[in-house]
């Protein structure tokens, strides 16, 4: 088969695409940095000469921040476009790596061999588990698979704000058949997974002031409202005694789990207790008619993330604040609206305000969810081609966090994406001492050889 040759090939090549990924990872491409923004253009340069070597028609495209890397191959039947990031998050603290974060290297751990570098894992060893899959495919057959489109972005670590432009401005030569995104991770250490939903997220920032000035307690409490009192009834609203969210209208747009998901999911078997036992937690909070793996991936969630007022400081001081203020998060599932829920949210802490209070508000993004069709044929090919690859089978699954880029895709470019991805719980993205499990990287583009021939066949 040729698959076979593929796959022998890959095995056979490893060492060199270890090689070329650590050349990767010494790309100091911290996107947030400008002193950092010749390095992201190196990074850039790299990805478009390793593009061209195969073959792929790339180049580098300019865009008010970092570059966009596109590259295309043509080719029949399903066009498929494999996005990743090249930029990564800043190293500080540096003095908790136990190396240089840009000098990475093989460590032997008891675990396994692991690729130690910044990067490594978030994202450009995933990115590069995808064109080492081609790589090996072109030795082969001489010939990249089918019509491919390759996009890589230098801004994900720093807010993408030049992504939604660009991707407007080139809507035609970007929108594919399928979107592949390698951002993700498996399924516990031995479960590929391909995530399906990603919760959408809203954020607001909100001060509560009472009187003009801070007032000595003694003095003046008792008769002056306390707008830290005042703040905290509203916050302690937000939840009903079942874990249910208070804000009116909050739940339009959550559905139902459907059937094939929840049997799948229930056959994860998550140990919610170990995961929650890993951060000194044992019993579930949320939604109580709701299963942990429920509330993580596919329920909506209101926290604080913040709450601060009147005095910080060592020892005590008798005040009575002037000002309460409060971050709060929604992550938010379905079709739930975040500019809908934003001005009932406001509506509902302006009712419960006392006389003599006002409220002063600061939005942090709003983003819906997204949501996968897994009626797209495209879905089941890929997840039966992953299968062999793993000790077990591949799950769709949702993910708890926030991937804006696959919303993006379908709301400018109507393109699905399928999210597959091959890091660790354990592989220390965005903090000191980030590593990708060697096995991860051998696997992963073994992995997408599979999928590859199953998509373009």
């Amino acid at each position: 088969m040729t698959l076979d040759a593929v796959l022998s090939r890959i095995d056979e090549d490893l060492p060199q695409a270890t090689d070329r990924l650590i050349q990767l990872l010494k790309i100091q491409s911290i996107s947030t940095d400008p002193a950092y923004k010749a390095e992201c253009d190196r990074a850039a340069d790299w990805l478009v000469e390793d593009l061209r070597s195969l073959g792929v028609d790339a180049g580098k495209r300019a865009t008010p921040g970092h570059p966009m890397v596109v590259g295309h191959h043509g080719g029949e039947g399903r066009h498929l476009m494999f996005y990743g990031h090249y930029d990564v998050q800043p190293v500080d603290p540096l003095n908790l790596w136990d190396r240089d974060p840009f000098d990475p290297q093989i460590e032997d751990t008891p675990n396994g061999k692991v690729i130690r570098g910044r990067g490594a894992s978030d994202d450009k060893g995933q990115l590069m588990t995808f064109v080492e899959a081609c790589r090996a495919w072109k030795a082969v057959h001489g010939t990249l698979p089918g019509h491919l489109t390759f996009f890589f972005e230098g801004e994900e670590e720093s807010g993408s704000p030049s992504l939604v432009p660009f991707l407007k401005e080139n809507a035609d030569e970007l929108r594919a058949d399928v979107a592949l995104i390698c951002d993700t991770g498996l399924f516990g250490d031995d479960t590929p997974a391909i995530v399906t939903m990603l919760r959408g997220l809203l954020g607001e920032e909100l001060t509560i002031t009472g009187p003009s000035k801070d007032l000595h307690s003694g003095l003046y409490g008792g008769p002056s409202i306390n707008p830290v009192r005042v703040l905290s009834r509203i916050i302690a609203g937000l939840h009903d005694d079942t874990g249910r969210i208070t804000v009116p209208g909050f739940y339009d747009g959550v559905p139902e789990l459907p059937g094939q998901l929840r049997s799948q999911w229930d056959n994860l078997n998550f140990d919610h207790s170990a995961f929650l036992g890993g951060v000194g937690l044992s019993t579930p909070a949320g939604e109580q008619d709701r299963t942990p793996l429920e509330m993580l991936w596919s329920r909506p969630t209101c926290e604080v993330n913040g709450i601060w007022g009147g005095y910080q400081g060592d020892g005590f001081k008798t005040v009575l604040p002037a000002q309460a203020h409060a971050k709060i998060s929604f992550r938010l599932v379905g079709t739930q609206d975040p500019h809908e829920i934003r001005k009932n949210f406001r509506k509902m802490v302006e009712d419960q305000l006392p006389p003599d209070c006002s409220v002063e508000w600061k939005a942090h993004g709003a983003s819906p969810a997204s949501q996968m069709s897994i009626e797209n044929p495209a879905f089941d090919l890929a997840r039966h081609a992953l299968s062999p690859e793993w000790p077990k089978p591949a799950a769709y699954i949702g993910g708890g966090g926030s991937i804006p880029i696959a919303g993006y895709f379908k709301s400018i470019l109507d393109t699905d994406s399928m999210l597959i991805g091959f890091a660790k719980a354990d592989d220390q993205i965005h903090s000191p001492n980030e590593k990708y499990d060697l096995s991860s990287f051998h696997r992963g583009i073994r992995s997408w050889a599979r999928v590859l021939d199953a998509l373009t066949r």
